[in-house]
């Protein structure tokens, strides 16, 4: 009986030295365990969120899209205000800039003409100008400052498909968005988002012309061809395409920017007549440069360098033989989001798929 007692007596000694040992072997062994784990669980949650709180308010620019904060009203309303004025000087690198103009359809393209202008370190002086809200907001939630909306905002349902009175909206306030970055006192190169550099284009602006264009007509030239405004064809006006414009804020320049809009004022769309920009900014060439010669000068581009859709995706013969003189490809002479992207797919020109994430400021858009 004494045995068992005493065997009894040591393990109440056991017992209550583990309950009053400040370090045991293994901390579950405690029983106040479970209470300090979850004051500290609660302390670092606590402090994780005030973490985020405190990010989101001292760095709006940074704030994921569709994150936590994408939606914020701050940053909503701060976009909304951002004017032209403003985003033009943020953009601009020494005194010049590249504008597109794009609605929420051609996102992808925006993208992808990106990766092209990243790769020749040029993306920094790009300013988006965009046609709807959801593309002011996407482009600056990921790429703060470098896109901005001229109000009003038309119609992006029928803005991106050619032909209709929608598109001709869309693409008529094109030489009013020029012509005020010219009026703020810096060169702009005007791109479509369908197109893709292959080179540098800037050392082709040679000169200190006032105006710099391509030529929409797919009959090859010579290398060595004029730099002149080219004759007028059946219409009794040139082809010259208003997709790639260069231009400096010279006198000429604006001028040619207020014939294009006087133009446009007088060749509205109607059922009758689909009309679009690229003949009224052909009539303002002509007429500006048949009446004020000494005053306006025009430029065209080389056609091996700036190669219009219909040659360079037609005749592989020509683009083999000039194979590496190739700067700016244009995906035009076709219409359709899906025939574009095929075609630049088949070509080896869509870099959306692969490359977004590495070489787009835009990231997966």
């Amino acid at each position: 009986m004494k045995n068992v007692m005493s065997s009894i007596h040591q393990r109440q000694q056991q017992q209550q030295h583990l309950l009053s040992d400040p370090n045991p072997i293994s901390p579950r062994s405690s029983p106040n365990w479970g209470r300090s784990a979850a004051v500290f669980g609660r302390t670092w949650l606590l402090a994780l969120l005030t973490l985020v709180v405190v990010l989101g308010v001292l760095l709006p620019d940074l704030r994921a899209p569709d994150g936590i904060f994408g939606g914020s009203k701050v940053a909503v309303s701060k976009w909304r205000d951002y004017t032209l004025e403003e985003a033009v000087p943020f953009v601009a690198k020494n005194g010049t800039l590249i504008v597109c103009a794009v609605s929420q359809p051609y996102l992808p393209f925006l993208n992808n003409w990106l990766i092209s202008i990243s790769r020749l370190k040029h993306q920094d002086k790009v300013l988006v100008i965009a046609e709807d809200y959801a593309t002011l907001f996407a482009v600056n939630s990921r790429w703060p400052g470098h896109a901005v909306l001229v109000p009003p905002a038309p119609d992006t349902q029928v803005a991106h498909k050619f032909g209709p009175q929608g598109f001709f909206n869309f693409t008529s306030r094109r030489p009013s968005h020029l012509l005020y970055i010219l009026e703020l006192g810096y060169s702009v190169m005007y791109n479509d988002v369908d197109m893709v550099w292959m080179a540098d284009p800037f050392p082709y602006l040679e000169g200190d012309h006032d105006v710099y264009f391509t030529d929409d007509m797919t009959a090859v030239k010579p290398l060595n061809h004029s730099h002149d405004l080219p004759p007028p064809g059946k219409k009794g006006r040139t082809y010259i395409c208003s997709c790639m414009i260069f231009m400096r804020p010279t006198d000429g320049a604006k001028l040619v920017m207020k014939k294009w809009i006087e133009e446009l004022q007088a060749q509205p769309w109607s059922n009758v007549k689909k009309s679009n920009d690229q003949p009224a900014f052909n009539w303002a060439l002509n007429r500006t440069s048949a009446q004020l010669i000494k005053w306006v000068d025009l430029y065209l581009l080389p056609q091996v360098a700036f190669p219009t859709g219909g040659l360079y995706f037609k005749n592989q013969t020509w683009v083999q033989e000039t194979k590496g003189l190739h700067v700016i490809i244009h995906n035009n002479y076709i219409t359709g989001f899906e025939k574009k992207i095929k075609h630049f797919r088949d070509f080896g020109l869509w870099f959306v798929d692969v490359y977004a994430v590495l070489e787009s400021p835009l990231g997966r858009i």
